[in-house]
């Protein structure tokens, strides 16, 4: 668990996988990095953040781990 911990960009509250990125756009390797994020840290929720947007809120996918 240490080191899925220091794997990740951001934890909020041990509950919120934060990822960061700044890419032209976000692709399913991206989506995959945060649900194996999600999947082994038992966490439900988890935002994939691009900064490379000009309005962030257009940067912004929320990720729900279902299992």
């Amino acid at each position: 668990m240490l080191r899925l911990i220091e794997a990740l960009d951001l934890l909020v509250e041990d509950k919120i996988v934060i990822e960061l990125k700044s890419v032209k756009e976000l692709s399913d390797v991206h989506l995959a990095q945060i649900l194996t994020y999600l999947k082994l840290g038992d966490f439900k929720l988890g935002l994939l953040i691009n900064f490379n947007v000009l309005l962030l809120k257009n940067g912004i996918k929320r990720v729900i781990n279902d299992q």
